[in-house]
């Protein structure tokens, strides 16, 4: 089954559609996106160029199967994300408003590099850091972003770029 995108405004995904492959073979039964479009508006109304394929095995440009030869349009489309035509890449929504694009992964990326150290020993235990992005700290100081939190623990620590500090 092939998968489409129904643009809307400003190349917003507000639908995706499955279209049986032998809906989209063109006159020497091969695949052809032109004819999934054409296909797409007799059905529903909405112009073809309006219907951008997306594929169900694509996320941030790596193919599920792992030959990323494979991967198509960066990721597969959902509702609220965008087509960005010009890099032919399915977008989603901005995670925050400091993170930028990064095209050859097809993800947002933070301002600071993800924590390197992600887990912490607790008596005999290794346990993993509960780590979010702070916005709003970012904001007030461009140095601090990534904050951790410890099981049971309610006090916050801030990565420094190499360890955390409690604050």
């Amino acid at each position: 089954m092939a998968h489409f995108a129904k643009l809307g405004v400003n190349g917003k995904v507000i639908a995706v559609h499955g279209l049986d492959n032998d809906q989209m073979l063109n006159a020497d039964s091969a695949e052809d996106e032109t004819v999934g479009q054409q296909r797409l508006q007799e059905i529903h109304g909405w112009p073809a160029a309006m219907w951008i394929q997306t594929s169900y095995n694509t996320v941030s440009n790596t193919h599920t199967s792992g030959d990323n030869s494979k991967a198509f349009r960066g990721n597969y489309a959902g509702i609220g994300y965008t087509w960005d035509e010009d890099n032919n890449i399915f977008w989603p929504k901005q995670p925050h408003a400091s993170w930028s694009k990064n095209n050859s992964t097809a993800s947002w990326v933070a301002p600071i590099t993800y924590p390197s150290v992600s887990t912490y020993t607790s008596g005999e235990d290794t346990l993993n850091w509960l780590i979010n992005w702070n916005e709003t700290g970012y904001q007030a100081d461009n140095t601090k972003g990534w904050e951790g939190l410890k099981a049971g623990s309610d006090t916050v620590h801030d990565w420094n770029g190499s360890a955390w500090v409690s604050r």
